[in-house]
Parts: structure tokens; sequence; C-alpha cells
């Protein structure tokens, strides 16, 4: 397997400082512009990388909802009580102070593709000569019946990560010996992580952790497999013997309503209840890709390969999750991979600078049990019109506990770096 540390991964980092005084969305006169939408491991890390590298030579705007951003990448772990809230929040101070970049805190609404301008809530408007989208996803409420944004108050889905992850860490804190919590897994394509399996293995170390052996997670999943799914079992069999029960539709039939104020989720086998629903729907790009007209028919948006260019919009770059990235999945690791890639081409584009051939990597960790840690991860390049996998790694059944034990660390290290390069 590919072992990467925090060391290794922090090369990809640097640092330079261009400071910038000027108010938000005023530009320097003759400066080309770049605006990014999305506060994530794909923009904070493109808009970062544009600033550092152009030497101050491009203005950088930054927008996103949130003062802070909180990561679903690491997210499992505060659920499972190896993690602060805190230390999964992380703010933008570093990205003003030391790079120049201009932060606007606000809801972008729109894109003015033709005049080159973002649309803010407020009204504004910001230009740009290159665009980054970088919104993650948004959820498709109906994708699973009786559920809705509201009713997500009650029945979290925390795949956006804040107030969400809290209020269900919240209710798996209330969970008494006995009572179930059920999960219903997205369909494919999804933002992972968090991972619904390393989720599950948290809720379980969580019950166990309490002595609440009597009680179960229940996975109710649309997909005929998973991702690791034969380490995950053999893990689940291993540390909570008959608290994880997952059910594909070979099994359960089809998932039918959820009702919320019943706890109940019907399936063709039977009608499940739990004392805490944890439904995780359908997916697609976030809603300003859509509004700027990015996304084709799977709701997604279509990119080349070599750059991370939107096919629509030469003077738009799509990255994350939001994307159509071919093998790569949709995971903070694969968009910081993105973002440095489509960097590079906004470099070249606007100040000449030279453009290499396209890499991508990823790596994905999902903690079972403490020390216990399980990894897939590959390379990728541009290769029969896409991104594509040249080379991978996945764990194994019956590993030696030191590797696994090591996996752990490495994930700690990488957590560590990849924060410090979205964020400087």
């Amino acid at each position: 397997m590919t072992r990467l540390t925090r060391r290794q991964f922090g090369l990809f980092a640097g640092a330079s400082a261009a400071a910038l005084t000027l108010p938000a969305y005023l530009r320097a006169q003759g400066k080309p512009r770049v605006v990014v939408i999305g506060g994530g491991a794909g923009g904070a890390t493109a808009a970062r990388y544009v600033a550092k590298d152009s030497d101050g030579g491009i203005d950088v705007t930054l927008i996103d909802q949130s003062e802070v951003y909180t990561t679903c990448f690491y997210s499992n772990l505060y659920i499972g009580g190896y993690r602060s809230f805190e230390s999964i929040t992380h703010g933008y101070d570093a990205l003003q102070s030391s790079y120049g970049i201009t932060k606007v805190t606000g809801r972008a609404t729109g894109v003015d593709r033709a005049a080159k301008t973002v649309t803010m809530a407020d009204g504004a408007t910001i230009p740009y000569d290159r665009l980054v989208v970088a919104p993650g996803i948004d959820l498709i409420w109906d994708s699973v019946e009786g559920y809705s944004e509201k009713l997500a108050e009650v029945a979290p889905h925390a795949w956006k990560a804040g107030k969400q992850t809290e209020l269900l860490k919240a209710r798996l804190d209330a969970i008494e010996n006995g009572q179930q919590i059920i999960m219903v897994a997205p369909p494919n394509p999804y933002r992972c992580p968090p991972g619904p399996y390393e989720r599950a293995s948290m809720m379980a170390h969580v019950l166990k952790a309490k002595g609440l052996t009597d009680s179960k997670v229940i996975i109710l999943d649309p997909k005929e497999k998973f991702s690791k799914q034969g380490v995950f079992q053999e893990g689940w069999e291993k540390h909570y013997p008959g608290m994880v029960e997952w059910y594909g539709p070979d099994v359960h039939g089809g998932i039918g309503a959820v009702d919320v104020s019943a706890g109940t989720v019907e399936t063709d086998l039977d009608t499940f209840k739990g004392a805490l629903l944890n439904v995780i729907p359908a997916q697609k790009a976030g809603a300003i890709a859509t509004e700027a007209g990015l996304t084709d028919d799977s709701g997604f948006c279509p990119i080349l390969a070599e750059s991370m260019r939107s096919t629509i919009d030469e003077a738009v770059f799509v990255i994350g999750d939001a994307s159509i990235a071919g093998d790569m999945p949709k995971s903070a690791f694969s968009a910081n991979s993105q973002a440095k890639v489509a960097a590079m081409h906004i470099r070249g584009d606007l100040t000449q600078s030279k453009v290499f051939p396209a890499k991508y990597a990823n790596t994905c960790w999902s903690l079972i049990e403490t020390d216990d840690s399980v990894k897939v991860g590959a390379q990728y390049a541009p290769g029969d019109g896409k991104i594509a996998s040249t080379q991978g790694f996945i764990s194994q059944t019956s590993e030696d506990p030191a590797l696994r034990k090591a996996n752990f660390e490495e994930s700690a290290g990488w957590y560590a770096g990849i924060t410090a390069d979205m964020f400087g």
C-alpha cells in the first residue's frame, strides 16, 4: 500500500505574502481577477494556490456563506467521540492575511457567464476573468419519500457539516440501551467522506463504549455493494458482534417511505423502527452550479480531464464534489488534488506561466474501531476523455493490527496536512 506522511503532504504547501488591503468587492486595477465560489477542500485550496503561486499577480476573491468551515471529512470521528467539534472547524484568516485573498461571506445566487460576473444575495456583483465553482453538493430531498429539509431537523443527514453534525451527535448520545439507529444510505454518486459505513462504525463504537450492546445500527442501502465492504463487515463482526446490520436491495427489496414522526422506514421486507433516523438522500452539484448552467442531466458538472475546466464555459473551472471527475471519488483529497491542477491552468491562462500534465491522487481512510483504520486510494491521469485510475490500493481482510494502527496515524497526519494546505 502507498503511505502518505504529513511531511510528504506538506511538500505541496508553500508560503508567500501578498497582502491585499482593498475592501471586499473592489479589485486592484490592471490585475486579472479570479473568483472562487465555495470555501471547502477544493475552493480554499484553489484560492490559496492561485494567490500564492502568482505571487500577488492575480486578484483572488473567495466566496463562502460561512465565517468558518467545518470539515465533513473527520466529522465521523467527532460523532465517535475521538475529536472535538472545534478541532474540525477552521477559519479563513490566514488566507486573507498571508495570501492577500479577499474573503466574502455571503451567498452567491447567480453567474452571468456572458458578462463574467457573480451576483450575491445582497445584490452586489463581483467581476471575474476566471471563475472556480466549488460548491460541494446539494441534497435531493424527495429522493427519499417522506423526507424533507424541514424534517432533517428531526432525522439529521449530517452530510453538510456544522449544525447537522452537532445534531446527529446529540441524538446519538441520547440513545438508550435496546433502541435502534436506522440509517438510509445514499445511492451513488455521493460525497464521501463522511462515509456511511465509517459513520455506522462510529455509532456502534459509541453504543459499545456506553454499554448499550442491546442496541443496533441498521443500514438500509439502495446499493448492491459498497467500497471496502469486506473489511468493514469483518470489522463489525470483530468489534461489534450483532450490533451492525447491513441490508442491500436483494434483502430489503426496496426502500419506501420514511415517517420521521413515527421513526420508521418502510421496505418491501419489513418496516424498521428506530429512536434515531439518519437519512442520507441522493445528491447533486451545489445549487449555484445549476444556476450558472454548468450541469448536465446527471445533476453534476462535466469537465475536461486535463484541466478541470468546464466543458460548457472555458472561463470556468469546476472542482470537487460538483464535478464529474471520472474515476475519482467525491472526497476532500480528490478536491484538493483537482484544485491544484485547476490553479495551475488558471495561472497559465492569466499570466502565461508554464502548465504541466495533470496528475491527480486520492486516499480515503475509514476508522472502524480504535486503531483499526482501513483505506482505499489511487493515482489518476487524463485518459480516454476522463480522469482515469492508473494504479490503486485497498485494505485487505485479516491485516496486521499494527498496519491498521499505522493507517490511522497516517490519516491524522493527512488531516493536519490538508487543512494547513487549504487554509494556510
